[in-house]
């Protein structure tokens, strides 16, 4: 996984001192600017006065409880990404913490390697959400050798010839395209296609990159595969 690049707004809500502290030293290695509150009133009073990268909830916490919390800041601002962190780890529970709109979920006690691996994986996912925005909303439409890329009307041709392909598909390739020539990890091309219903691995994009090229026949000599690395668009074929 590759660093975060820029400092990270990261909010704690955990009314236990001890383990508030814990999760703090757990997110050092992530250079982010962290906050540490004790209840749900105080989250939602800094709330109004500031926007975080991610919430890290308690569920049991004095007054409000945390998932009354999570759905209240949901209905407001539903990208607002939070990760509850309880020791309600009954699969009701989890269940009820998801459906309240909690983008991910660690039962205490918890490893700090695996909370470390969940909040990396969600600050990834915020830091890709404004590339993939210019990507989907783009009215651009790209050629090369052939290829027309309408990234406004979501068509493909080669040769004039309409290529059909899955929405994945069309996103890898607009990104590439998008890209310039440069490399794209496949990290980020997980971060860039996967969305609310779509769980994207590194096999999953080699699998898409694969249909992709049967799909462009003898286009698909501009993508390029990057030993270990990821995938890039080469312009200069």
């Amino acid at each position: 996984m590759g660093p975060i690049k820029e400092k990270a707004q990261i909010l704690i809500i955990e009314d236990e001192p001890a383990i508030a502290e814990l999760i703090a030293l757990t997110l050092r290695e992530f250079d982010a600017q962290i906050e540490k509150t004790f209840s749900a009133e105080q989250a939602i009073f800094l709330l109004q006065n500031k926007s975080y990268d991610l919430i890290l909830a308690d569920w049991m916490l004095p007054g409000l409880q945390g998932i009354d919390l999570v759905t209240a800041v949901k209905n407001k601002n539903r990208d607002q990404l939070i990760l509850m962190i309880t020791a309600k780890a009954d699969p009701d529970s989890i269940v009820r913490g998801l459906e309240a709109g909690a983008d991910d979920y660690v039962s205490k006690p918890f490893d700090p390697r695996v909370l470390a691996a969940r909040v990396k994986n969600l600050l990834r996912r915020k830091q890709a959400e404004p590339q993939a925005q210019q990507v989907l909303g783009s009215t651009e439409v790209v050629e090369l050798d052939g290829l027309k890329y309408d990234y406004g009307r979501v068509e493909v041709t080669l040769k004039q010839n309409p290529i059909h392909l899955t929405p994945s598909e069309f996103k890898l390739l607009g990104f590439l395209l998008k890209s310039q020539g440069r490399v794209l990890t496949r990290d980020q091309l997980i971060d860039l296609i996967q969305g609310e219903d779509v769980s994207v691995t590194g096999r999953t994009i080699d699998t898409h990159v694969f249909a992709l090229r049967k799909k462009l026949l003898e286009w698909a000599e501009h993508i390029e595969t990057i030993r270990g690395v990821g995938y890039r668009v080469n312009y200069s074929i």
